[in-house]
This record gives structure tokens, C-alpha cells and sequence, in this order.
């Protein structure tokens, strides 16, 4: 038995008899992540949150002020504006736009931007390789709610995303932009964290310099990345404790401070502090935002990391726990140094209790580590999500806890990441650098979240217009002001988020679409196909190169494309669409076998055992409505249903017998139809099950892309260097998908875009 693996399933709708005709079949679409539940599961989901979602934001009081100020504090109210600043930031960005607002548009419980990517998808026809099919959005988790022709502006909407090429290219633009950029945060959080961590020795060995400090950090950088394959579950969650005794350390040093110092510092409650800080301060003002955004690093956490809690533990544990515990940090530090000025580029640590330092010191490298692998993991949990989208080369993706399926691990990109971190600590040294580059990441991830919601908001919520207009643009113009001051130091650092995008996901997509247009514009022609055994529309140009090299093909054939939905999960009586091609004694199956971005790939021996059994399933299936469809329109009205169980074994033919209706030749020529052809399926399944005994084998077409003649430079480097340089060295994909050696037979072809 053979089955060819295909890339991708084609544009057109399997036309025939396929197995979706009794695939209707629906299954409860289970909201994975809502805000219900017993409040012990939710109470016990916010404490879990803790430690998984708020490490990076909770980390943030090491290096805010000292980025804020590099060059001093030249005017005491300096300190009561940005302190304002900080607080009114933690309330618009974290608590009011992604608590309260953004949380509520998940993908069945999934976050991120590919969530809300993937969920306008649904609504509108507007990704960019052209696999969509009718009867993908019967799969029951599509669950999509068609806009109402009453409401016009819902209609309006979404017709103008499927009419318009450059709004596609806008929304999938953004969305891999905002992947990139959580790459990004990966990259650079355990940098900044670690290093602003470690720095804090330098209190008790004031000889060490910040060179030595690098050198401290670039080990524990080495731990922390070769620890990740013990997964989010082993890792993150065991660690909560440490990350709650730190927001109990850092609220404590607060409130301390608070007393001791300058309690007066409160009235930056007062937002006119701001107003005036930046009339006094001017452009300087405008530059040390870049500064105060760094207190908000890590809250997209709150919404990508949403497949492991739920909406209300979420919004429990930030506003029960974060926020009093960050906020009473910053307005403590604000009042230390209202003292002492003087100590700004220490403030963290100069302002802790003498007897505190040392239990602080270690909390501060553990949280910084947790805070580093919670943004790990979220960059795994969302790169799998592009691998989907076919944003990203095929990588090993490794799913690390049965319990908790949104929490993976991939080698290669862990490595990647890992050796990028390292380099950038040991380039830019300084947490001031860093934060440069920190800071375009984040407010990026920000703003690209805002566009995609108001989208949402427009197509899929049919909010009313003030509500939207006032999201997008309080949002939109507080991250664009903060954006702006960043990119003022796009050369200082600021460009290396971009790297990511434009090198790898980019390029990537780019040829991958490119060769998907390849592979359509040559799907083999009637007349070809004739020759060969008769049409057989979809069959890639990969099978005549295999013809060719062997003629003696296996008499059970299996065209195979494996195809990512935008959805988070496929339940397994949905995975695949079967159609027959040709006649039945070719024994020749086109197969969909679909997946949601969620959806680990199976092992070959389980895959095989899926596949084999739906097959059969669907020859039973394909021989009753046969059957139904050639009987007499009237006695087929007088028949009882036809129905099949919907399980994984082979399916049971449950046909009632028609009443009486006084004719009864009629009646036995109908009981001999059905025999022949129960006879004739269990014949064909019985060969399917002994030609799987004699093997089954895995053909997969191993494509060289080049840049065809008389193409661009560029085009020409993309292609030939770029595209080829990730395809050899990361895994290809009969590795992504474990098919064993003895098992795998590769057929070589050259495509030319």
C-alpha cells in the first residue's frame, strides 16, 4: 500500500461522491477556555498564571527607571510625571485593553495574533494560498456565524477584505510581523532579564565591572535555554511559588519605601504631572518613553498564553496581584530616589532593606529565568501556530505535557533563539542597549494587536461604531506615540527585531507561496493523466516522476496533503475527506487530512491505523448512499434512514426495511442490491487490510525550488541561497513528520518560480 504526501490540499472543491457527504456528522464544539468553571478550578488557575503569564511584566522594576533616565534626573518632579506615567500606562495598556477587552476575542480559548488572525479568516476569504474549500467550514469547531445581510457594514467589511489583494497582504503582513516580533521578545527577554538580574551583585562587589557581569549572565543564559526541553508544565509551573514570593518581596520594598522616603510622591495619581513633565522636558520627554513602555514588557503573555487558564483567571490574578505588586514597587523606587537621585542607574537594587538584599538578589535571578522560559514557551506555542500557515521551515515540534496541550518545544528554534540571546548580551552588554531593541518589539506586538481587533470588531462583533472608533483610537494613538519614540533608536539596536521578519519568515512565506502557485499551475491535464491510468484531478506533478522510476506501482494508492485549518483543533472523526479516483478496482483515494494549528501530527504507526480505518469507514459510507441514490424516488421516500455509527472502528450498515407497500418483487430486488454491495465492500476491505500487511510505504516528493531564468538579483538571492540555506538545515519534512527510513521513499523534482 502506498500513500503519496502532498504539501497542501488544492484550491477546488472535491468534486464526486466524497466522505464529507456523511462527514456532516457534529461534533460539540468545546469552548476550551471560557470564563466558566467551578471559581476553586479559576482560583487555581490564577495562581498558576502567576508564575506562566507575569514573569516578563513582573521582572520589568529591574531596568524601567535607570532606561528612563541613562543621563541622570535634572528636575525632582521629573520623577512624580514618569511615575504617572508608568501607572497610567499599567492601567490603559495591560489592565483595560487586553484584561478587559482583548481576552474576549480568542479562538475557542486560544490567544495571539495567529488567533485572531486565523478567526477573521473564517469570516473572510483573505488568506493568501488558495486552499479554502466549502467543506472545511463543516468541520464543527469552524463554528462561524455568516454577518446577516441586515447588517450592511458586517457585509460591507468583509467583502472589501476578499476584494482587495493589498488589504490581504496588510492583515498577513502584520500578523507575521507580530510573529516575528514575539521571536523577538524570546530573544531579547532573557538578555535584559538576566543581565539586569545578575547586575545587582555589583551592590556587594562594586570592583566587578559590567564586563565581568556579561560574562555571569552568558552561563545562566546557557541553563536556561538547555532546560527548555522539560517543557512550560515542569519548568514554569513548579516555579509560581517563586515568582508569588517575588511580587510579595518587590510590594513589600514598596510600601517600605514608600514610608521611609516620601509618601507625598502619591499625588503622581495626578495625571497633570505628566502634562507638565512634558512641558518641561520636551523632546527629552518624548525620547524616555522608550523607557517607561519596558514597564508593559510580557503583556501580550496575557493574551497568548490564554490556552492554559481562562478569561477570569486571568483578569483575577492581574488585578488581585500584579498590578498592587508593580505599582507599589515603581511608587516606592520613585520615592527612594526622590531622596537619593542620585542612584538611578542602580535603583533596584540600591533601594532594598540592607537585610533584604541577599534573598532579593536570588529571587530576582530565578524570576528573571522564569520570566525568560514563560516567554519561550509562548514563542514555540505561537511558532507552531505559523508552521500552519507555512510562515515558518518545518520544524520538530514537541509537545511536553499530555495535560496541557498548548505547551510545546521545538529544538531547532530553541537553539536559534538560545544562540541569538547569547550574541546580544555579549554585543550590547547594557540593559539601556537592549532595551532599545526590547522596546520596538513590544509596542509592535501592541499596535498589530489593536489593527486585528478592530477588525474583529468590525466583522465579527458588529460592535457599535462609537465603541470601535473609541478602542482604535485612544489605543492606536497612545501606542503610535510610544512606537515613535522608539524608533528614534532604530539604529541604536531597534533593527534587530526586523531581522526576523525579514530573513526568516518572510523569505519563507514568499517561496512557499510562490511554490504553491508552482504546484497548481502544473496539476497533470486529462490527456496527460490518460496515459498513465485516466484524470485524476490534484495529483501533484511529483506521481509521473514517480511512474516513470517505478513502474510497479502498489496496487492501493493514497494521494495524501496535509492541510492546517484556521482553527485550533480538528476532532478525529473530522481529520480527513475521502474521494475515490477512478473506477473501483484501481483501489485509487484522494485524501484531505486536516489539522488545526493546535493539532500535534501523529506518529506514522497511528496515522496509518487513523487512516486505514477511516478509509474503510468511507467505502462503507460511499456503498450506502450508492445504494440509496439507484433505488426508485418512491420507495426510497418510503425508506427509513440510513445511519453509521460515527466511531473509530469500521462503520455498521443500519438499514431499516421499507413498509409494505404491496409490492414485494420490488422489496427483494432492493434486499439483493444491498448484499451485493455489502459483499462487495467488505471484498474491497479485506484487500485493503491484506495489502497493509505486506507494508505500507511513504512516497514524498523532495523538491529543489530555484529562481527561474531571467529572474530579479533579488529574487534570485532569496530563492537560490536564502529559501534553500533554512531548507537544508532545519527539518525536513519527512523528519517533521517521524516517517521511518525503511518506510520512505523520496522522489526528486526541480521546480522553477
Amino acid at each position: 500500500m502506498s500513500i503519496q504526501v502532498e504539501g497542501a490540499a488544492g484550491p477546488d472543491r472535491l468534486q464526486r461522491w466524497d466522505s464529507l457527504y456523511v462527514d456532516a456528522e457534529k461534533i460539540s464544539n468545546d469552548k476550551y477556555h471560557g470564563s466558566g468553571g467551578s471559581w476553586a478550578k479559576t482560583l487555581q488557575l490564577a495562581f498558576q498564571s502567576i508564575g506562566i503569564v507575569y514573569g516578563d511584566v513582573g521582572t520589568s522594576p529591574l531596568y524601567v527607571y535607570s532606561s528612563v533616565f541613562p543621563d541622570g534626573i535634572k528636575h525632582q518632579d521629573d520623577l512624580v510625571g514618569v511615575l504617572s506615567l508608568i501607572l497610567y500606562t499599567l492601567i490603559l495598556i495591560p489592565m483595560i485593553k487586553y484584561a478587559f477587552i482583548v481576552l474576549y476575542a480568542n479562538d475557542n480559548g486560544d490567544g495571539g495574533t495567529f488567533a485572531l488572525y486565523s478567526l477573521i479568516s473564517r469570516y473572510a476569504n483573505i488568506r493568501m494560498i488558495p486552499n479554502q474549500q466549502t467543506e472545511d467550514e463543516n468541520v464543527s469547531n469552524y463554528s462561524i456565524e455568516t454577518p446577516s445581510s441586515q447588517l450592511r457594514r458586517a457585509q460591507w467589511v468583509k467583502q472589501k477584505l476578499e476584494s482587495s489583494k493589498g488589504a490581504k497582504i496588510a492583515l498577513f503582513t502584520i500578523t507575521i510581523l507580530g510573529t516575528s516580533m514575539v521571536m523577538g521578545d524570546g530573544t531579547l527577554t532573557p538578555a535584559i532579564s538576566v543581565l539586569s538580574a545578575v547586575s545587582g551583585i555589583r551592590e556587594k562587589a562594586p570592583s566587578l565591572t559590567q564586563l565581568q557581569v556579561m560574562w555571569i549572565s552568558v552561563p545562566i543564559l546557557f541553563v536556561l535555554f538547555s532546560v527548555q526541553r522539560f517543557g512550560t508544565d515542569k519548568v514554569g509551573y513548579s516555579f509560581t511559588p517563586v515568582i508569588s514570593v517575588w511580587f510579595l518581596l518587590i510590594a513589600g520594598t514598596g510600601m517600605y519605601n514608600l514610608i521611609v522616603h516620601d509618601i507625598t510622591i502619591l499625588r503622581a495619581f495626578n495625571p497633570k504631572y505628566i502634562v507638565d513633565y512634558f512641558k518641561r522636558n520636551g523632546k527629552e520627554a518624548w525620547v524616555s518613553l522608550g523607557g517607561v513602555v519596558l514597564c508593559i514588557t510580557g503583556t501580550e503573555a496575557m493574551f497568548a498564553d490564554l490556552g492554559h487558564f481562562n478569561i477570569t483567571a486571568i483578569q483575577l490574578s492581574f488585578t488581585c496581584v500584579l498590578f498592587p505588586s508593580v505599582a507599589l514597587c515603581y511608587m516606592g523606587q520613585a520615592a527612594y530616589l526622590h531622596k537619593f537621585p542620585e542612584n538611578v542607574g542602580d535603583t533596584f537594587y540600591k533601594s532594598i532593606p540592607e537585610p533584604l538584599f541577599w534573598p532579593v538578589f536570588v529571587v530576582a535571578i530565578m524570576a528573571a529565568i522564569i520570566a525568560s522560559q514563560a516567554m519561550l514557551s509562548g514563542a514555540f506555542a505561537i511558532l507552531s501556530k505559523a508552521l500552519s500557515l507555512g510562515c515558518f521551515p518545518r520544524v520538530e515540534v514537541v509537545h511536553t505535557s499530555n495535560k496541557y496541550e498548548g505547551q510545546v518545544y521545538i529544538p531547532e528554534v530553541n537553539f536559534l533563539i538560545g544562540a541569538a540571546s547569547v550574541a546580544v548580551t555579549l554585543a550590547f552588554q547594557t540593559t539601556t542597549n537592549i532595551g532599545n531593541a526590547y522596546g520596538i518589539c513590544v509596542v509592535t506586538v501592541f499596535s498589530i494587536t489593536t489593527h486585528l481587533m478592530t477588525v474583529v470588531m468590525l466583522l465579527i462583533w458588529k460592535e457599535r461604531l462609537p465603541f470601535i472608533a473609541a478602542f482604535y483610537v485612544v489605543f492606536s494613538l497612545a501606542e503610535f506615540t510610544y512606537l515613535s519614540s522608539i524608533l528614534s533608536k532604530f539604529t541604536e539596536g531597534g533593527y534587530l527585531p526586523f531581522c526576523f521578519s525579514l530573513v526568516l519568515m518572510a523569505t519563507w512565506h514568499y517561496v512557499h507561496v510562490r511554490r504553491y502557485g508552482y504546484e497548481l499551475d502544473h496539476i497533470m491535464s486529462a490527456t496527460e493523466m490518460t496515459a498513465l491510468l485516466e484524470r485524476r484531478d490534484g495529483i501533484p506533478p511529483v506521481f509521473p516522476c514517480l511512474v516513470d522510476k517505478i513502474p510497479s506501482v502498489h496496487v492501493v494508492f493514497v494521494f495524501m496533503s496535509i492541510k492546517h485549518l484556521p482553527i485550533p483543533r480538528v476532532a478525529l472523526p473530522e481529520r480527513f475527506i475521502f474521494r475515490r479516483v477512478g473506477p473501483v478496482g484501481y483501489h485509487m483515494f484522494r485524501c484531505v487530512a486536516r489539522y488545526g494549528y493546535t493539532d500535534p501530527l501523529e506518529g506514522p504507526n497511528e496515522f496509518t491505523a487513523l487512516l486505514l480505518g477511516r478509509l474503510k469507514m468511507f467505502i462503507q459510507e460511499e456503498a450506502i448512499l450508492s445504494t440509496c441514490q439507484t433505488a426508485p424516488v418512491d420507495e426510497a421516500d418510503d425508506a427509513s434512514s440510513v445511519a453509521v455509527d460515527d466511531g473509530t472502528h469500521d462503520a455498521h450498515l443500519l438499514v431499516a426495511q421499507p413498509e409494505s407497500t404491496g409490492n414485494s418483487k420490488n422489496n427483494d430486488n432492493d434486499g439483493h442490491v444491498l448484499q451485493r454491495a455489502q459483499a462487495t465492500v467488505d471484498e474491497e476491505k479485506r484487500f485493503i487490510d491484506a495489502e497493509a500487511e505486506r507494508g505500507v510505504v511513504y512516497l514524498m516528493g523532495e523538491a529543489n525550488v530555484t529562481a527561474a531564468a531571467g529572474s530579479s538579483v533579488m529574487k534570485w538571492i532569496v530563492v537560490n541561497y536564502v529559501y534553500t540555506f533554512l531548507r537544508k538545515n532545519l527539518r525536513q519534512g519527512h523528519k517533521a513528520l517521524s516517517v521511518p527510513k525503511d518506510q520512505l521513499l523520496k522522489v526528486g523534482v526541480t521546480y522553477e518560480i
